[in-house]
């Protein structure tokens, strides 16, 4: 069985996302967390929903933990190459673009809700999410990471 979280550049970038999400909202993204093979592990099985997304100029999908490759109902090697913007319906994405514009501003945003789309059609209701910028070892910016513990199916 495949496990993305053994993987040398899942691990880099679960400190990456780690690392970023401690640095805009000064709160681990798991507690007790020492950058570690076992915390991308940790990450991977977590009891809330992450994804991240580069920095391409239609940015694609380069993380889901098991909670987001459940819900979004994709394999691993299903989201990850799958464009970001695909994760929500055509009408919710010019309001999903301004959200990453203000992220990209601010640094990130713990308040987004919205619309997102599974594999399967069926629409779910995100709450509360945490939406923040990845940035490199050296302060770069290399992407974005959204993480949420509140949804629930619309259809």
């Amino acid at each position: 069985m495949f496990q993305p979280w053994q993987q040398p550049a899942v691990i880099a970038h679960s400190e990456c996302l780690m690392r970023s999400y401690m640095h805009w909202t000064r709160q681990e993204l798991l507690s007790e967390s020492h950058l570690t093979d076992e915390s991308a592990r940790r990450l991977f099985e977590a009891p809330f929903v992450l994804v991240s997304h580069g920095i391409e100029t239609d940015p694609v999908l380069n993380y889901g933990n098991q909670a987001a490759l459940e819900l979004w109902q994709l394999t691993w090697q299903e989201l990850t190459c799958m464009p970001s913007r695909l994760t929500a319906e055509a009408p919710s994405r010019e309001e999903r673009a301004r959200l990453l514009e203000r992220v990209t501003s601010d640094g990130y945003i713990s308040d987004y809700s919205g619309i997102r789309i599974a594999k399967s059609g069926r629409r779910f209701l995100i709450q509360n999410a945490t939406v923040w910028n990845l940035r490199s070892e050296s302060g770069a910016h290399c992407g974005q990471a959204a993480m949420f513990r509140e949804w629930r199916f619309i259809d």
